[in-house]
Order: structure tokens, then C-alpha cells, then sequence
């Protein structure tokens, strides 16, 4: 493990993340604005674009954090270690972090289980089909509906592109930059959220110029989105730093952009409620027992995770 007091101040780590992010979000918009390409003539085309500017700076991104850190070693697995990207323990990384965050929304989930079986009943009383056919169709069916997400570009941006760059940038190389820097565990969980917040002021302007809201209207959406950003940015960044693997907050990220907002409770649904609320004492119970690094990793006296993930109590 390397020394966590590098060759960074606290002023150049912030800096360097507020570069980043500034970078992040300009490059977004430099086809159109730097190099005055002509509009993108679809929506499909202007989202393969957009897909191109996050990928080059995330890569730029991982590059800018390999020469800037104090990484001695070259060995490959060290150099990917840094940014939590590793071979061993995958499994851990993916089921367990999933199972946590899906606590969260024990009351959504409940919520979509009683529509499912309405919706299974609906149709038996229509069809007069046993419940074991409506099953059999849908699992029939599962094959066309997932050709149908694999070519819808939303499905991309959504599940694929978003999760895996902002993670890449906003976890994999900010927490780093701002441990070496100085800064502690507990600061950097509610420092690196800022940054991943202001990286979604600039949706602001497309929510208040595309929609036609007012602008208290947008910025109401906006502060409960970037509300939601900090909780959840809060939430990966422990992940990381807990696990020293970048799979446990892409797979909680992935899962949150599919569940949206957790459902607190639904009229005449009781179950929903309790549901939720079993769910929330749940993960608050499980939040560290089940992120223990001993799970995540071999060795944690003398730790393989560069910066120390897995000695951080």
C-alpha cells in the first residue's frame, strides 16, 4: 500500500476533481458548441455522440490520474487496482452491494410484485388462462424484450454509458485524488458527491429551454435531483472505499437508474409502507456488517488496495 500521505496538497486534489468535472460536462457539449458541428439529425445520433465525448473524457480522465498520483508500481493489476478495477472477488462485489441497495427500495419492490399479480390476474379472469400460461408467455416473450432494450439508446445511456463513465470519473479517480490529497474517509464520502451534484446543474438548462417549465418549476426539479445525486453519490463512495472495487457502486448505480425515486408509500397500500420501512431499518442494520472489506478482499493488515480501502474503519 502506498504511503497515504503523496505528493498532493488538499487544494490541488480539489482542483484537479473540479477540473474533471468541468471537463466531463464541457466535453459533453463541445461537438456543437468548440467544434460547430452541425446538429446530430436524430436523437439516436445525438446520444452516439454524446456517448463518444463521455467515454474520451473518462479516458482522459483515468490517463490524468495515472500520471498525477504517486502510483510506483507498473505491474498492471496495481495500475487498475488503483481505480478499483480488479479480477478477484467479483462475485462479492456485484450480489452483495446489489442486495444492500435493493433494501432501499423494499417498497417499490413490493409495489411492482402487487401489479405483476394483479396484472396476472387480470389476465386470467380475461382469458381464462391458468396463472402457470401467463407465466410460460412471459418467459416466451423475454427474449424479444431483450432485443428490444438492446436497441434502444435510452437502455444505453441509462444502464450502460452513464453508470460506467461518471463512475469511472467520480469514484474511481476523485477518491483517490482526494485521499492522497489528504482528506479523510468520512470527508471524502460527502466531498466527492458535490463534485458528482454539479456535474447534473447542467441539466437545468434542458429541463427549463426543452420542457418549457418555469424557471422555479426547473429549479425545483433540479434541487430534488441533485438532492438525490449527493445522497447517492454519498452512498457509492462508501461503497469504494469500503470494498476497494469499482463493480459494487456501478452495480448500485445501475440498479438506482432502473428503480428511480423509492416509493415512501402508496394510498390504501399499507404493505408498501411497512415494506419500506422494514427495508430502511434493514439496510441501515446491514449497511456496514455486510461491506465489511474482509469480504471484498484477501488481505486487509496489509492491504492491497492502494490508497487503503480495506483498512478504513
Amino acid at each position: 500500500m502506498e504511503d497515504s500521505n503523496g505528493n498532493l496538497s488538499k487544494p490541488v486534489a480539489v482542483i484537479a476533481c473540479i477540473a474533471m468535472t468541468l471537463f466531463y460536462v464541457s466535453l459533453l457539449y463541445a461537438p456543437t458548441l468548440i467544434l460547430r458541428l452541425p446538429p446530430p439529425q436524430s436523437f439516436k445520433n445525438f446520444m452516439i455522440r454524446r456517448f463518444i465525448c463521455a467515454a474520451i473524457s473518462s479516458v482522459a480522465s483515468v490517463t490524468f490520474c495515472a500520471l498525477v498520483l504517486p502510483i510506483r508500481s507498473v505491474e498492471a493489476s496495481s495500475l487498475f487496482g488503483v481505480y478499483g478495477i480488479r479480477s478477484d472477488h467479483i462475485w462479492q462485489a456485484m450480489i452483495f452491494p446489489l442486495f444492500l441497495t435493493s433494501l432501499m427500495y423494499a417498497g417499490s419492490l413490493t409495489l411492482k410484485s402487487m401489479l405483476l399479480v394483479n396484472k396476472w390476474k387480470e389476465h386470467w379472469n380475461q382469458d381464462g388462462r391458468p396463472l402457470l400460461d401467463c407465466i410460460r408467455s412471459n418467459l416466451l416473450s423475454f427474449p424479444g424484450q431483450m432485443s428490444s432494450l438492446a436497441s434502444n439508446i435510452l437502455f444505453w445511456r441509462n444502464f450502460v454509458v452513464a453508470p460506467l463513465t461518471e463512475e469511472l470519473l467520480f469514484r474511481a479517480c476523485m477518491i483517490p485524488l482526494l485521499l492522497c490529497g489528504g482528506f479523510k474517509a468520512y470527508n471524502v464520502i460527502f466531498l466527492c458527491p458535490t463534485f458528482f451534484s454539479l456535474a447534473h446543474l447542467n441539466h437545468m438548462t434542458e429541463i427549463y429551454s426543452r420542457h418549457n417549465y418555469s424557471l422555479l418549476k426547473a429549479s425545483m426539479v433540479i434541487g430534488l435531483q441533485l438532492g438525490y445525486t449527493v445522497i447517492f453519490g454519498s452512498y457509492a463512495s462508501f461503497l469504494f472505499m469500503r470494498t476497494g472495487n469499482l463493480l459494487a457502486p456501478l452495480v448500485a448505480h445501475v440498479f438506482c437508474n432502473y428503480m428511480g425515486l423509492p416509493v415512501l408509500f402508496v394510498q390504501r397500500k399499507g404493505l408498501v409502507t411497512m415494506a419500506f420501512v422494514a427495508g430502511m431499518i434493514s439496510f441501515a442494520w446491514l449497511l456496514f456488517p455486510i461491506t465489511r472489506p474482509d469480504l471484498y478482499n484477501d488481505r486487509t493488515n496489509n492491504c492491497r488496495c492502494w490508497q487503503g480501502y480495506c483498512s478504513w474503519k
